[in-house]
């Protein structure tokens, strides 16, 4: 390859040449944007959720402004309330505009409280004034939404996106690309995975241990996160997209994790759920902290998704964007009642516990290890999907199919 995109990765850089369009991303267009992910019809209502841990302190008057901090709120402040609100609207026909704020959930995907505020300090019902009076809901904030309100938007009928963890990277490159392009190579891949009936993942650790996940999928469809939500049909947009995921319906081996803390330990896994975590390097009481919340409440190790990122995006730094990198994946903990799964709030011991977690593999976010090998039975049919965090030539084949 003759020409470096500036911004990619190394393990990307020979992947640039499937779409050569993308060595340089276009600027963010929010009117574009929202255009090609909803389509919306004239008059449809649009309003901006954003979270704190005072809402009615900090959006009373957009007080949030006049202090440090809150990169997320000003940045959905910035390019989507004044957006919409100099011309965006206007030009989509669109009605409304207005940012309301809840209280921070302190986890991914618990649910909202029903308590929400408007920029002048009234408090207000999610229930009563928000989902049902608003046609598309934008949620930029701290923890990911998107499980909360998957479940309301079937419930009110309205349509969104969530957009946590919102930064420069991500404003302009996941949310300035071609979402029409993102959708049809997330069904080029779908179609590639689909029906898959397990899926085994090598981890090689630095020492030169190999180990093994094992993942059953039983033969069922692949979905997308495609960023599409068009029509009429109530759904829940994850941005940036670029995804193919099953919900697991069995695992088993092991797997390495890099805690927050930096703590790289060994999850022990049988009948589809993480029961037990041992130290590699770093923090002892890391471990003991994560293996007293699985003995406390075992459902927080339920495996409950498996996905794929189907994108040429640069690194981020957040989970929202780097999953959706291709030659990635991740599994996640918890609920995933918002993909079809059966793992449900209501399940766990304490409401704190229900979260929807990521674990992602990717070279910048778990350098202690490679992802050796991705490989996918599906019948008779036998494919390697990723080899040393590189889409295999199956998956490159599938993305350049017509």
């Amino acid at each position: 390859m003759s020409e470096k995109h500036p911004t990619l990765p190394d393990y990307l850089q020979e992947e640039i040449l499937l779409h050569p369009e993308r060595r340089r991303f276009p600027e963010f267009d929010l009117a574009r944007l929202l255009n090609q992910v909803f389509a919306p019809t004239q008059g449809c209502r649009v309003c901006i959720l954003i979270d704190f841990v005072d809402p009615e302190a900090m959006i009373t008057d957009f007080e949030f402004l006049h202090h440090s901090g809150f990169p997320v709120q000003k940045r959905a402040h910035e390019h989507f309330y004044t957006g919409l609100h100099e011309g965006v609207m206007q030009q989509l026909g669109m009605r409304g505009g207005d940012l309301f704020a809840y209280k921070i959930t302190g986890g991914s995907n618990l649910d909202l409280d029903d308590d929400v505020w408007d920029s002048l300090g009234h408090l207000l019902s999610f229930d009563r004034d928000i989902y049902p009076n608003y046609d598309i809901i934008l949620c930029i904030s701290t923890f990911s939404a998107t499980a909360p309100l998957t479940a309301k938007a079937k419930q009110f009928g309205f349509r969104g996106a969530t957009l946590h963890g919102l930064n420069d990277t991500i404003l302009h490159s996941g949310l300035a690309v071609d979402y029409d392009e993102v959708s049809r190579d997330a069904e080029k891949l779908r179609r590639a995975l689909t029906r898959a009936d397990e899926v085994e993942i090598d981890f090689e650790l630095e020492d030169g241990r190999i180990l093994t996940a094992w993942l059953g999928l039983g033969g069922q469809e692949a979905q997308k996160s495609h960023g599409l939500c068009r029509g009429t049909t109530p759904d829940i947009a994850n941005l940036p997209a670029g995804e193919v995921y099953f919900v697991p319906t069995d695992a088993r081996g092991q797997f390495p994790m890099k805690y927050e803390d930096g703590t790289l330990g060994v999850l022990d896994v049988k009948d589809r759920a993480i029961h037990r975590a041992r130290l590699l390097v770093g923090n002892q009481a890391t471990i003991d902290a994560h293996n007293a919340r699985l003995q406390d409440d075992p459902m927080t190790g339920t495996l409950g998704e498996l996905g794929f990122g189907t994108q040429v995006l640069p690194v981020s730094y957040a989970d929202i964007q780097d999953e959706k990198v291709l030659g990635t994946c991740h599994m996640a903990t918890g609920r995933d009642d918002h993909l079809g799964g059966d793992i449900v709030p209501g399940m766990f011991k304490r409401h704190e516990n229900s979260t929807h977690d990521d674990i992602l593999f990717a070279p910048h976010k778990t350098p202690n290890f490679n992802l050796r090998q991705v490989r996918m039975r599906r019948g008779e049919q036998r494919e390697i999907l990723i080899e040393n965090f590189r889409p295999s030539r199956y998956m490159m084949d599938a993305l350049t199919a017509d």
